[in-house]
């Protein structure tokens, strides 16, 4: 059990934040609708309010594609793709501080012949592994929670999310503006 001491008090921690944004009534401020119109109604206000939103939803598992369809709904693929890299990166960095802050390194204690594979993987090549990673999945929060627990680097944790996220992104931005046009929404 002491040896996966920082690993419950992690999940606690996201237990307990989750509760919170339900008890307050915050989740419901996690929506397309919602952030779309904050980003209509004030450009710069809305603009912040998304890069916080952004955040604190990558740590109670709100998918980012939310945040990347309400921006690129309200300002368009080029500046709403740009708006969500930008959202995106704060927000991986975010996450990752807070939950090494609180688990440190936890996951490297799981010591079964899965983990220390991707391990091994991880620490040979731990920059090609997040690039290919955040294609595949973007800023699941999940994905952020593991490798911040992995023990990998930041500063290769920041260049692996850096270049990994632009073509994932971008991809969304010419789905949502052709779901918008199509819609006519945009």
């Amino acid at each position: 059990m002491h040896r996966y001491k920082r690993l419950l008090t992690v999940v606690l921690f996201l237990a307990l934040l989750f509760a919170l944004f339900q008890i307050l009534g915050l989740r419901e401020h996690f929506n397309l609708v919602f952030l779309h119109q904050q980003l209509v109604d004030n450009k710069i206000q809305g603009l912040l309010l998304f890069v916080l939103l952004f955040s604190l939803g990558n740590l109670i598992q709100i998918p980012g594609w939310i945040f990347l369809g309400a921006a690129v709904l309200a300002l368009g693929k080029v500046w709403g793709g740009l708006a969500t890299y930008i959202a995106a990166l704060i927000s991986c960095v975010f996450t990752f501080l807070t939950i090494r802050y609180i688990g440190g390194d936890g996951m490297r204690e799981l010591k079964n012949r899965y983990a220390v594979k991707i391990f091994q993987t991880l620490d040979t090549h731990p920059i090609k592994s997040i690039v290919l990673l955040r294609i595949l999945f973007q800023t699941i929060p999940a994905l952020n929670y593991a490798l911040a627990l992995s023990g990998v680097r930041f500063y290769m944790y920041l260049i692996g999310t850096v270049l990994g996220l632009p073509l994932p992104i971008m991809l969304y931005c010419i789905f949502f503006d052709y779901i918008g046009k199509a819609l006519h929404i945009v």
